[in-house]
């Protein structure tokens, strides 16, 4: 009990490091999904349990709409009116509110659907909506996962320097691979200006794959750092990343990318609404459904809702023509990094202005030349970074681990080694932290 006491603490705390007042938010958060299932636990009728279920979804989205999407609104409804209404205060987005509304959500979904008992003791629920080491930007947890782990795990020693390793596993593809990718990304989109991209078409696909390498290691890169954290506590986390861009279709990718949002719209939206056994028809509206809320999710921004519904488009025609992993392997490859990486530049851009601007530079449509010396310098200075996330994509290490004895000589030769790359890397990592101005997590802003 201690030490869940003692955990909880120092998560407020963490959170309230970073935003002070809106740790009370978390608070009231937490306060009204605990009271949700013991209401749902104690209610048996079922129109009651579906009030509870409702009142549980208006809540918790009407506070996460208000915090994101409220501004955005009244923004577009000044543009398209042309009025000039102002909202009475100043909106600031609190880090992480999609991730632990979502994770508070679930709680109570999960007791409605019969997953799971509602918890009598709110400190559980606290810790488990405000556990810091996946409160800013996931894994999302589901309260099955952790609810036992919670009341009776145990530390120990090898959980723990697991834990350690994992977590500077992360540290070294946020700060060696992620960030310096995303000095490139951001150059080159800086270029945007006016109606053209200042870049030539090589530098806007040099770009464009700088981002796309950047916001995989820097969100995997903190899903290993969370999944590291909650092992030096005794926590066994779910993965979050299944080395995605090695993926041969859209589908298998979105089942490899960020699997805990994923699989929470999957259980929660998509089969509630019928999934795929209703016919055609209602599977392409379960799945626009479910991707207008994905790109929602993601920010009060036309490019996230566009990106959603692009990759509602793309799966739909998968569906339909039968596109499915496995099938035309290396063709499957080539056009589902293609497919991902236009996504990505969407998700990147300010605006559907600027999407469109860069994506038609990628092209050649305005661009001053094919080629150019500044492609050529980017290349060769980063060429050491696009290497390491190359390999960074496939699953050598695992491929390696299944291959190498448990036992002997091979297993002390390859684990001496991993330890020597990690610590050098690490030790790395730990210099470019010093030597150069703090990122933060792409993911901290949704």
């Amino acid at each position: 009990m201690l030490k869940n006491i003692w955990l909880f603490i120092a998560s407020l705390a963490f959170y309230a490091y970073g935003e002070p007042k809106y740790v009370f938010l978390m608070v009231i958060v937490i306060a009204i999904n605990y009271l949700m299932g013991l209401l749902m636990q104690k209610t048996t009728v079922v129109t009651g349990r579906k009030i509870i279920l409702l009142m549980t979804i208006v809540v918790n989205v009407g506070i996460l709409g208000w915090f994101k999407y409220a501004s955005f609104i009244i923004g577009e409804m000044n543009r398209i009116a042309k009025t000039a209404v102002s909202l009475p205060m100043e909106i600031v987005l609190p880090i992480g509110i999609s991730f632990f509304t979502f994770q508070a959500m679930s709680y109570v979904f999960d007791i409605y659907k019969g997953d799971v008992v509602a918890e009598k003791n709110p400190l559980y629920v606290g810790l488990y909506v405000s556990l810091f080491p996946q409160l800013i930007a996931g894994p999302i947890v589901r309260y099955t996962t952790v609810a036992d782990q919670i009341q009776h795990r145990k530390e120990n020693m090898d959980l723990f320097s697991e834990g350690v390793i994992r977590f500077l596993k992360g540290l070294v593809k946020k700060v060696i691979i992620a960030n310096n990718m995303a000095v490139v990304a951001d150059a080159v989109w800086g270029l945007i200006i006016g109606d053209r991209l200042e870049a030539s078409v090589a530098l806007a696909w040099i770009g464009a794959i700088s981002y796309t390498l950047q916001i995989l290691f820097d969100f995997s890169g903190y899903s290993d750092m969370a999944i590291g954290l909650g092992r030096m506590f005794g926590f066994k986390f779910e993965e979050n990343f299944n080395y995605p861009y090695i993926a041969d279709c859209v589908t298998d990718f979105w089942r490899r990318w960020h699997i805990s949002l994923s699989s929470w719209f999957r259980d929660y939206v998509y089969i509630p609404l019928g999934g795929s056994k209703r016919g055609i028809a209602r599977t392409v509206l379960n799945l626009f459904v479910v991707w207008l809320l994905t790109g929602i999710w993601h920010g009060a921004n036309w490019t996230f809702v566009v990106w959603g519904l692009m990759y509602f488009i793309v799966l739909v025609i998968e569906k339909l023509l039968g596109i499915r992993p496995g099938k035309n392997k290396f063709i499957g490859h080539i056009y589902t990094l293609f497919v991902v990486t236009l996504g990505w530049v969407l998700f990147r851009s300010e605006s559907l202005k600027d999407a469109g601007i860069y994506i038609r530079g990628m092209f050649g449509i305005g661009s001053p030349s094919v080629i150019d010396s500044a492609a050529i310098a980017y290349l060769k200075q980063n060429i050491i970074y696009y290497l390491l996330a190359i390999v960074g994509c496939v699953p050598i290490p695992r491929f390696v681990t299944q291959h190498i004895p448990k036992k002997g000589i091979m297993c002390i030769l390859y684990n001496g080694m991993y330890m020597l790359v990690l610590g050098v890397a690490v030790i790395v990592a730990i210099s470019f932290i010093i030597n150069k101005a703090y990122n933060p997590f792409i993911y901290f802003n949704f």
